[in-house]
């Protein structure tokens, strides 16, 4: 809603597909009603109020709440039905009068597919619009290029990064390079701050298009033939898209990289705003080539096989034989995000969680030992450093598949599964009879648990959380590692990630103040209002200047 090129072309692209009188409007996704009250705003323009109308849906209620109290804000509650459902759940001739002749939607995410767009416009195809509708967009493509990059090279490579530690412990042991892998599948994030850390190896090419107007297949396969731009080794696929708003091909919307739209290159539309700001609601994506990425040489030609399903994309480097170069994964393979994988292969992180581990061993050999998250760098550590110790992971999100691939790894790093037991439970679910009646004597965390790359730097504390709920079942001198939390804290600018949560106030026309504290707006609310508090990766935000010093601290 703070995205003014996004807002605008919007705006221009509905005022010219509602050109009827008589138009009937379809909004599927009306988040605040904007669309829909441009919509609306656009048939009167054309003198179709009391013949036209406009429709639309949102299914989640909280919503569709707010747009209530939106379109109320701006004499709209007559000029829009709003439907409480998904679009699935409307019918002609029940919710709707008649079929719609003209769809307005904005259901698209980083990746383009992930929000259902596919089995949506399917639905509506279907069941809700006329033939041939009018549509906004009316038409998308996806883009890919292929770079290398050493950055993006340490979210996926995580066996050559470990063989550069040589510290002896194996989380991808030799003839298991892939057993630890990042996910397979587009990784949203903000290329643009990489781009002294990427080397383009081939220009811009298309992937797929998506016509809005024409019902969608749920499955295509295109296979793409790359010429090479240099030498050196392809790490990952960037990719993004761009959106025609209107048929008459005039409307352009581009989540490209800054390198992109800052080029020349003559087959890629041109948006009316090509130095469109910084924004976090759209960012690129990443597919990462597996191993150790493909070297290429300059001029080469390369066979790239690009395939949709309805809710993602996916890409296979093929070799000269058209097979793919990327392996299946097997059942003892692990799957993390790309953060978790860089970290597991940072030299210097795994220095000092070794060090902290053997100083705490040195003097004695624990009896019993809780890992108390789903660290497999530590269940593997002290299991090979303290063979006589019973090491028992909690393991709360990887459960039987932390299990299977343990016992995967457990001879390369030279410890027995005798001496390892995986509880697949939260701390707050341990019990007295999960310990056989032992008491604890060595408790440790990353802090890591599943799924917590998005949380906020104080929630990395609840080791603190376990091991308070521990407390009963600890020996008077058992062992804590870490023994203390310290959170820091800075003032910084961050004039981009601010734009884009900065509080509304007027978008194209229509007053959206009541939605601020419901979305969590930053800046210009009520006293009684603060701004709220987000995940985000500092890197990921735009531009950021440093504005005091870090002394203030939270001990824990």
């Amino acid at each position: 809603l703070n995205d003014a090129a996004r807002n605008r072309a919007y705006r221009r692209a509905i005022d010219a597909a509602v050109s009827d009188p008589s138009a009937r409007v379809l909004d599927i996704g009306a988040g605040t009603g904007l669309l829909s009250m441009m919509s609306a705003r656009a048939l009167e323009a054309v003198g179709g109020e009391g013949r036209g109308s406009v429709s639309a849906c949102e299914s989640y209620l909280p919503m569709g709440k707010l747009t209530r109290r939106v379109l109320r804000a701006n004499g709209m509650e007559n000029k829009v039905k709003l439907f409480h459902k998904r679009s699935d759940e409307l019918e002609v001739g029940v919710e709707l009068d008649s079929p719609a002749d003209v769809l307005v939607s904005e259901i698209l995410d980083s990746e383009l597919l992930g929000e259902g767009l596919i089995p949506t416009l399917q639905q509506a195809h279907d069941s809700l619009l006329v033939k041939n509708p009018k549509t906004v967009p009316y038409r998308a493509t996806t883009y890919g290029q292929l770079v290398e990059s050493p950055f993006l090279w340490k979210m996926h490579d995580l066996h050559s990064n470990e063989a550069n530690a040589a510290d002896g412990v194996w989380l991808t042991p030799d003839g298991m390079e892939n057993i630890v892998s990042v996910k397979l599948q587009q990784h949203a994030m903000q290329c643009d701050p990489l781009e002294d850390e990427i080397r383009l190896l081939s220009e811009p090419f298309k992937v797929f298009e998506f016509d809005f107007s024409e019902r969608p297949e749920s499955q295509r396969e295109n296979k793409i033939t790359i010429k090479t731009t240099g030498d050196g080794c392809v790490h990952a696929i960037i990719s993004w898209w761009v959106l025609q708003l209107d048929s008459a091909g005039s409307i352009f919307y581009s989540t490209a990289p800054k390198w992109v739209r800052q080029s020349s290159i003559k087959d890629l539309p041109r948006c009316a705003d090509d130095t469109k700001d910084w924004c976090d609601h759209w960012k690129h994506c990443v597919w990462f080539t597996q191993g150790r990425g493909a070297p290429v040489m300059k001029d080469q030609t390369l066979s790239l096989r690009a395939s949709h399903n309805l809710t993602s994309i996916s890409y296979q480097l093929l070799n000269p034989n058209d097979e793919a170069c990327n392996g299946n994964l097997k059942a003892d393979h692990l799957t993390l995000l790309p953060e978790r994988i860089a970290l597991y292969g940072d030299i210097y992180w795994r220095s000092a969680l070794i060090t902290a581990i053997k100083n705490a061993l040195s003097d004695r050999s624990p009896q019993t030992c809780i890992v108390a998250d789903d660290s497999i760098f530590l269940a593997l550590l002290v299991s090979s450093l303290s063979p006589s110790s019973k090491v028992i992971a909690m393991f709360p999100g990887l459960r039987d598949k932390g299990a299977t691939y343990l016992q995967a790894v457990a001879k390369a790093n030279n410890f027995s599964m005798d001496q390892i037991q995986v509880i697949g439970k939260r701390a707050a679910s341990l019990s007295t009879d999960d310990l056989e009646h032992k008491k604890i004597n060595l408790l440790v965390g990353e802090p890591f648990y599943c799924g917590s790359e998005g949380m906020l730097p104080w929630q990395n504390l609840r080791f603190w959380n376990a091991r308070t709920l521990f407390h009963s079942m600890l020996s008077e001198d058992a062992l804590i590692m870490p023994c203390k939390g310290v959170l820091k804290l800075c003032a910084m600018s961050l004039p981009d990630l601010w734009k884009s949560r900065r509080s509304l106030k007027d978008v194209e026309g229509f007053d959206h103040l009541v939605v601020n504290e419901t979305l969590g707006a930053c800046g210009d609310l009520p006293g009684e209002q603060q701004g709220p508090c987000l995940p985000y990766y500092v890197w990921q935000c735009g531009y950021t200047k440093v504005q005091s010093n870090t002394d203030s601290r939270l001990d824990a």
